[in-house]
């Protein structure tokens, strides 16, 4: 072969080493220790429960060889054939399958979640009718003046005639009359005289949805439960007080997935509850409730309605996390999707979990989005932070996610794929990842083995299993710093969910605060505006409810939360606030706390007494206009308030930061196009710091500058790249290795030898080529392979001067595994594909290269055959969009190495 001196030019200047070469060696690490908790997660599918002990402790040891730390057991539908295996849900056999995975996984140093249901929502056998998830159902009768009412009072729609039950019976007349009916009621039949007026009668119905758990396993079917009822709760949880007998403990924690409880606006004794919490009667005000114009009174009692199903609803989630702690375990809630308050509900939990869906674009370059194989993703991280917030405010540890949902389509998803959609979860405060996820998978399952109809399926068996150990090391180094110290947000962002909850929103009673309509109650608000404001000028936040600003206290100049102190709470521009708020921030702020308005709010919230309130309200504002009035520049106000933005944002980096007993823990990604090589600001005083690599577990003191109170840390980091800096007081480590790129570029061309190693169906014959192409130009057995193949080639040493050289590969599809000369020296599974081998020996040298690609082509070519293996219940088996999953459609992912391949000398910067 040749090794070809050509005059490429460098896309950047620069290069920071992502292994160890060139830098002295020590016993001791600074790293945290790896921990089950801060490893990744994943939730386990159980296919119709159909487990059994051989292949549960592979299943496991499998996860365990890759770096999983924990699962989340999830039992849903099954596979057609396998019937005779299906194990009912919390019978003897299923519980005794649940105790060995809790003594397996625990010799494996793992642990073990469990959903507390089948499929999602909540529901299932033990669910009646009486606490199934219910409606509210209403008739209108009109009655002219002098006229005689004389009928039975019943639901016309059939479909909610059956289990719909009779609550009220209410009249209103045209001047303003109202009269309770009921009473008159004989069996539900109504004989009644209008004498005075015209009146419209509205009946009143506990309807029930009809909803039935979605993907429900065997002996988990069954009616989906009413999220607004403690008693329907004691009687939903009755089977697993029976069933987890000897498991306090045992179980880390039970899950509650997101909330998909559709159309469900009401629950017995909702009338009595909303007098409860809104102290005053519903009955005479149903008109305007269910009026669908757009009216103030209207709409303010809707307001009121709608906070008291969010009342209701964490009543109910209080009472769950309660249940679990009283048996030892956790309570992990997903809040988003529910008609309730997301800040206040995540919090009632002790883990909460928000979720992503779909794909979202990074300018970094050869990071690939084909249009055809993503659907667009909605992790806004606005939204992300309303889950770490709750959990920085309420003092809860950990935040988690369910991670990479429909990331990519089926068996198309690359490790370098997941990292820049996990890096936006770590860097908007959520520190402990669930995969979702992983499907449970005995060895007699012919491959690909059993699936879950929704992708990313993380499963060892699949060609992807090869660079999991890359991905789940990088997550787990990055949570062992993200979850040391606590959260190092210094200010608080109030969110007005009453400007929300006061809109008519179509007169509809249910809202959902969903992650799929943000444009419907997030994007375009004050809020959302004034959190990328902050977040755009490098300012840290969590956003707070007005629940939480009721528990605030203020001392020695911090606003002070069960979670932690702030420094200032920022009221962006609203129409509504209770008038409770109002007067605790007035309180707080006389005090001395920095509480700085956007705008001032014009109106109390609700309807009861709302004129009478909104007086008071004004008066506040008028009698305390000194100390609260709107801010001419917000940034002004957290300069005064000693809050300083972290510069470092202006170079694109994005960052979060901890304190860890006063060291200062930030972590870096760099999602831009351009390469970061400078000295960037840190707000840190007279303290070393220390550069972590995560991907790569490297470490070093960083070279920096002092300048005032903030520290200079020379960082170099490239577009896909992220890196830990931390503040120490002194340090005896090595020193980082700084490294430049000269402006020499050695093109590596000659024969490479091609042989397959891994995968299936078969391994294609090996192959010498001289030029770099997709494998799947080389045989047809070869278009149809997936899994890895061992490339190698001969290169002369063209500068034995030369200790560090830059191995840059090019478009890699997807993922490898580097030795020079029978050493490894790394693995390249994210972009960009380069890594400082080192030196070279004199002469020839032998470079090794073991290239995984996807799983795609293989399951191509199985349906090309006609080979069907899509044998599962329920929805079976679907694509991105939720259409019939045909792969026969696709054309051949790219595999292989497809290069170019160079070598960069490299010099110590």
């Amino acid at each position: 072969m040749k090794i070809k001196l050509s005059h490429i030019p460098l896309l950047f200047g620069v290069f920071f080493t992502f292994n160890s070469f060139g830098q002295e060696t020590v016993s001791k690490t600074p790293w945290t220790e790896k921990t089950n908790i801060n490893k990744p997660w994943t939730r386990w599918w159980w296919m119709g429960s159909a487990v059994d002990e051989d292949n549960l402790k592979q299943n496991l040891i499998d996860l365990h060889n890759v770096g999983i730390g924990g699962v989340e057991i999830a039992p849903i539908y099954g596979v057609k054939g396998e019937e005779d295996n299906f194990i009912d849900y919390l019978s003897p056999k299923w519980i005794k399958m649940l105790d060995y995975t809790i003594k397996i996984a625990d010799s494996l140093d793992m642990q073990v979640d469990l959903t507390l249901g089948t499929g999602w929502p909540y529901g299932g056998p033990q669910v009646t009718p009486q606490y199934a998830a219910t409606k509210l159902v209403t008739e209108k009768y009109e009655v002219k003046k002098g006229t005689v009412f004389n009928q039975d009072v019943i639901v016309t729609n059939e479909r909610d005639r059956k289990n719909a039950t009779l609550q009220y019976v209410l009249a209103y007349g045209e001047k303003g009359d109202f009269i309770d009916l009921t009473c008159e009621l004989k069996n539900n039949s109504l004989k009644w005289k209008a004498k005075k007026d015209n009146y419209t009668i509205y009946a009143i119905f506990e309807g029930k949805t009809g909803q039935k758990v979605k993907r429900a396993a065997p002996g988990g079917s069954g009616f989906t439960l009413d999220h607004y009822s403690v008693d329907a709760l004691k009687t939903y949880v009755k089977p697993f007080d029976d069933a987890l007998v000897g498991f306090d403990g045992k179980i880390r924690s039970i899950f509650n997935d997101s909330y998909e409880v559709y159309g469900t606006n009401y629950t017995a004794k909702f009338f009595e509850a909303f007098e409860k919490f809104r102290g005053y009667d519903l009955k005479p005000h149903i008109p305007l409730l269910l009026d669908q114009n757009d009216t103030e009174e209207g709409n303010r009692i809707k307001s009121d309605y709608r906070e008291t199903i969010s009342d209701l609803l964490k009543n109910f989630d209080n009472h769950w996390t309660a249940w679990g702690n009283n048996k030892g375990f956790k309570s992990k809630l997903q809040a988003h999707g529910s008609p309730g308050n997301l800040i206040d509900l995540y919090a009632s939990a002790d883990i909460p979990e928000c979720e992503t869906f779909g794909s979202m674009p990074y300018d970094i370059p050869g990071l690939r989005r084909e249009k055809e194989d993503i659907r667009d993703g909605d992790a806004d991280p606005v939204m992300l932070k309303f889950s770490s917030s709750a959990g920085h405010i309420s003092g809860k540890p950990l935040t988690s996610s369910e991670t990479f949902t429909w990331l990519r389509d089926h068996f198309k998803t690359a490790v370098s794929q997941c990292k820049p959609e996990v890096e936006d979860l770590l860097l908007n405060g959520i520190n402990h990842v669930f995969l979702h996820g992983t499907t449970y998978s005995p060895k007699r399952a012919a491959w690909p083995g059993w699936k879950f109809y929704a992708s990313v399926n993380f499963n060892p068996n699949l060609t992807i299993g090869e660079e999991e150990a890359q991905l789940f090391s990088y997550i787990a180094n990055c949570q062992s710093l993200l979850q040391s110290g606590t959260p190092d947000n210094e200010n608080l962002l109030y969110w007005p969910i009453y400007d929300t909850w006061g809109k008519n929103l179509d007169g509809t009673l249910f809202f959902e605060f969903k992650i799929h309509s943000l444009k419907k109650w997030l994007h375009g608000t004050s809020f959302y505006d004034t959190t990328r404001k902050l977040m755009d000028k490098g300012y840290g936040m969590d956003f707070i409810s007005d629940n939480f600003i009721k528990q605030a206290t203020f001392k020695n100049g911090m606003i002070h939360l069960p979670g932690g102190s702030y420094k200032t709470l920022i009221i962006p521009a609203c129409t509504n606030m209770p008038l409770a708020t109002l007067e605790k921030l007035i309180n707080l702020k006389k005090q001395g706390a920095k509480i700085i308005f956007e705008g001032l709010p014009s109106s109390v919230p609700g309807f009861n007494d709302y004129q009478k309130e909104n007086k008071k309200l004004q008066k506040l504002l008028v009698k305390n206009k000194s100390i609260i009035y709107p801010t001419n520049d917000v940034f002004a106000d957290l300069t005064q308030a000693n809050v300083q933005p972290e510069k470092l944002v202006e170079t694109g980096l994005k960052f979060i930061r901890r304190d860890d007993n006063g060291n200062k823990i930030y972590y870096l990604v760099n999602h831009t196009a351009k390469a970061v090589d400078q000295y960037i600001p840190v707000n840190i005083y007279n303290k070393e710091v220390i550069i972590f690599n995560p991907n790569t577990s490297d470490y070093g003191k960083a070279q920096t500058k002092k300048q005032g109170n903030i520290t200079l840390v020379k960082v170099q980091i490239k577009p896909g790249q992220s890196l830990f800096l931390k503040s120490e007081d002194t340090s005896d480590i090595k020193n980082w290795s700084y490294f430049k790129a000269t402006d020499k570029t050695y093109k590596i061309e000659g024969d490479w030898d091609i042989s397959f190693l891994r995968g299936g169906p078969s391994l294609p014959k090996t192959e010498t080529v001289s030029e770099l192409t997709s494998w799947t130009t080389l045989s047809k057995e070869a278009e149809g392979f997936s899994g890895t193949a061992r490339y190698q080639i001969t290169i002369q040493n063209p500068d034995e001067n030369v200790q560090n050289w830059l191995l840059k590969l090019g478009n890699v599809r997807e993922s490898a595994k580097i030795w020079v000369n029978g050493k490894s020296v790394g693995a390249l599974w994210s972009n960009p594909f380069e890594i400082n081998i080192g030196s070279l020996k004199k002469g020839e040298n032998i470079i090794t290269l073991e290239v995984t690609n996807l799983s795609a082509n293989r399951i191509r070519a199985k349906e090309m055959r006609g080979e069907e293996w899509k044998n599962f219940y329920e929805i079976n088996m679907v694509d991105k969009d939720y259409n019939k999953f045909d792969a026969t459609k696709w054309k051949p992912m790219p595999s292989g190495l497809l290069g170019p391949i160079t070598l960069t000398p490299l010099t110590k910067n």
